[in-house]
């Protein structure tokens, strides 16, 4: 929980639909390109229901309800998340679109029947969350940065209904494949590349013994371009039958 008011800042979300003002505790991720780029590639009809999957500050369920979403629930593990979520509904006045749900994965949302389901929760390993701080209290998606997202893909069942989407990332700084696999078991082919880009990986990453291990054990990948490796991230949607 936020204990001061002086705690929380303001972020300004330049990505699609923006600009907008969200208040950010401590403890709430702030927005990230991956955020930016997921909200790019969103593909939300007039009157769809829409799950924001790890929804931290609520800024992509934000863009889902001002691309013309009927309703969009997020849900997060973290209580700090979803109160700052609500109240930044509150204060864009999209409070009558949204709901935000405290709970694990896809737990909380279980009643919902979605047509979309935005799947960007923490696909980055243990030690590189740690490393870079990039997720609050250092969290990551698992030691190899595929477990969250697959399990998160395991517990879709009914939520989704057929003919849904689901807006997945991955990356390369991850156990790609494994998230991928997930995928094509619950959406067979109906898989479709839609945004691909690079990323430097910090040099405090780079010079790591136990991203050194996942590299050597093919769990990750980079690309070097120079004197920088680069890592991938890729936007996919999965359609389902």
């Amino acid at each position: 929980m936020v204990d001061s008011v002086n705690e929380v800042k303001e972020f300004v979300w330049r990505g699609r639909t923006g600009p907008f003002t969200l208040r950010m505790g401590p403890d709430v991720f702030a927005p990230s390109s991956t955020s930016t780029i997921v909200a790019e590639a969103l593909e939300i009809h007039e009157g769809d229901v829409v799950i924001d999957a790890g929804c931290g500050s609520g800024v992509l369920a934000f863009v889902a309800a001002r691309l013309g979403a009927e309703r969009a629930v997020g849900c997060d593990i973290s209580e700090e998340s979803v109160r700052m979520a609500s109240e930044n509904a509150r204060h864009l006045g999209l409070a009558d679109v949204t709901e935000f749900r405290t709970g694990s994965l896809l737990d909380p949302v279980r009643d919902v029947q979605a047509d979309v389901i935005i799947g960007d929760i923490s696909g980055i390993p243990d030690p590189i969350a740690e490393l870079t701080g990039w997720f609050p209290g250092g969290r990551g998606g698992g030691p190899t940065g595929a477990e969250l997202p697959v399990a998160m893909i395991d517990e879709i069942g009914d939520i989704l209904r057929p003919g849904g989407r689901m807006y997945l990332p991955t990356g390369t700084i991850q156990a790609e494949s494994k998230v991928l696999g997930a995928a094509r078991r619950v959406f067979g082919d109906n898989i479709e590349q839609l945004v691909s880009r690079e990323f430097p990986l910090p040099n405090l990453v780079s010079r790591s013994k136990d991203v050194a291990r996942l590299v050597s054990d093919g769990l990750i990948s980079f690309r070097q371009r120079g004197s920088r490796l680069l890592w991938r991230l890729t936007i996919w949607r999965c359609t389902k039958n």
